[in-house]
Formats: C-alpha cells, structure tokens, sequence
C-alpha cells in the first residue's frame, strides 16, 4: 500500500515467513492487504510468522509466561509502539489454533485469520485491552477494519 504523507512516499513492506502448512494458512496476498489495512499509513517493515502449536507454546511461555499455544503474538521492535518507526514489529500466527477457534466460533478461516492479523498489527501500533476503555478502543476498531472488508464484528455486536 502506497500513499502520500507530508510530501514523502508512505508504505509498508509485509515480510512473511511459513513454518507450519497445516491447517489451512492463507497465502501472502490476503495477510499482506490485512496487515497494510490495519497499519494505515504507517510506513516500515512488519513481519509475519506463520508457525504450529510447540512454536507457539514455546514463544507464550517465555515472553508472556503462559504455557500454552495461543493465537497471535506481537514484537514491536521499539519499546514505544508507533506507526513511525522502521521496524513496525513481527506478529506470530498459530494456524492449528487459528482454525480450530474459527471452527469453534463458526466463522470462515478468512474472517478469522484477518481479524488476527488486524489485532495483531494494530498492537504494534500501540493499541492494548488491558483496561474497559483500551479494549473497546481496540475492538471499535478492529470492527471498523474488518467492515472494510466486507467481515462480520468478531465480538458479535
């Protein structure tokens, strides 16, 4: 994604990385437009890691101390979230539990996979749901998001 912002070039290059193949991961087309949407225009590097459960599980553990897989993870690689910085930060994806919560949750793989890559992004952005007002903050927007998508409100408002 390309824009104009204070006379200079905005755009944001999504790196990928795949370490599981099953189940289903979407391609590098739709997680790149996800993550451009999310990150508005932000300008920098975002990387993305696609990996299965020990992955996962190991990750959580060691930075968050929960022993357990979970669905996504965010690295800003600044100790201030920002949309200015040159390494926006690297989300991790756990696909196996990505598609068993779509099951669960009877929505498509796509609409769920987005709206991972949009909560994911935009807390490299800074964005958080630690407090009430944080996390309606977030949701609103994740809502927004992934209405420009043509995706249902994942929170089922």
């Amino acid at each position: 994604m390309s824009g104009r912002r204070a006379g200079r070039i905005v755009s944001l290059e999504v790196v990928l990385r795949y370490r599981t193949r099953r189940p289903w991961a979407p391609g590098p087309g739709p997680l790149r437009a996800w993550a451009r949407l999310a990150a508005g225009r932000c300008s920098g590097e975002l990387g993305i890691r696609i990996v299965g459960r020990a992955e996962s599980r190991a990750l959580n553990a060691r930075y968050r101390g929960r022993d357990a897989p979970t669905n996504v993870l965010s690295f800003p690689m600044s100790p201030e979230p920002g949309p200015h910085r040159r390494l926006l930060g690297d989300l991790v994806v756990c696909a196996p539990l990505a598609a068993r919560e779509a099951r669960a949750g009877r929505q498509s793989l796509r609409a769920h996979w987005a709206h991972l890559v949009i909560h994911g992004t935009l807390h490299l952005l800074g964005y958080d749901h630690e407090g009430d007002a944080d996390a309606r903050r977030m949701e609103r927007r994740e809502c927004e998001l992934l209405a420009r998508l043509g995706l249902p409100d994942p929170y089922g408002g």
